[in-house]
């Protein structure tokens, strides 16, 4: 027995409604399953978050369209939102300085610095490693560099190694490219004529 044909649409037409149905059903639960992801809460005070962090760093710093410094760095953080807005090399860093020929003025290592942006100073902590065009070897555990006054100093033991004596005492001050400085209170091997 053949069953009228608007039967057989209708049959069609509810199967198919099923199949749909279906479709949805699994599409829509396979999507909620998918957008079930932990979310971590929003940062409210951004001072704690580093604006800029680049590893591996070796880069040239120009200063009115001519370069003065080199930086080698394992980790520069720059943090904008702190008061005060600073760069962090707490991984330790290398620095070269240069005059206006490109010859290397002086070369800095420490195991710490701070570059204070809106002052222009450097904080320089741990086996802090300067030298001189002059060869002259400083040793200090903490140093200030003030490129805006153009000057070094620090209230800090300190230790300088010249090729005929050595200089130790505590405080010190300088120009910035280390060729006349002076330590406050000092003591040291000093090599006399008789």
């Amino acid at each position: 027995m053949r069953l009228p044909e608007y039967v057989n649409l209708k049959r069609f037409a509810y199967n198919t409604t099923i199949a749909v149905a279906a479709i949805v059903v699994f599409i829509f639960n396979s999507s909620c399953q998918e957008n079930k992801r932990s979310v971590a809460e929003a940062v409210e005070c951004r001072d704690s978050l580093a604006l800029m962090s680049t590893y591996d760093v070796e880069t040239l710093i120009s200063d009115s369209g001519r370069i003065s410094y080199k930086i080698v760095a394992d980790e520069w953080l720059v943090f904008d939102r702190r008061n005060p807005p600073h760069w962090a090399f707490e991984k330790g860093v290398f620095l070269e300085k240069y005059d206006r020929g490109m010859n290397v003025e002086a070369t800095i290592k420490c195991d710490t610095a701070y570059y204070f942006s809106e002052q222009k100073l450097w904080k320089l902590i741990g086996n802090v490693d300067i030298r001189n065009q002059k060869n002259e070897k400083f040793f200090t555990d903490l140093l200030y560099w003030n490129q805006e006054e153009k000057t070094i100093y620090s209230d800090a033991y300190i230790k300088i190694e010249q090729e005929s004596q050595v200089t130790e005492g505590v405080g010190f001050s300088s120009n910035q490219d280390l060729s006349a400085w002076h330590i406050k209170n000092t003591k040291g091997i000093y090599a006399i004529e008789e």
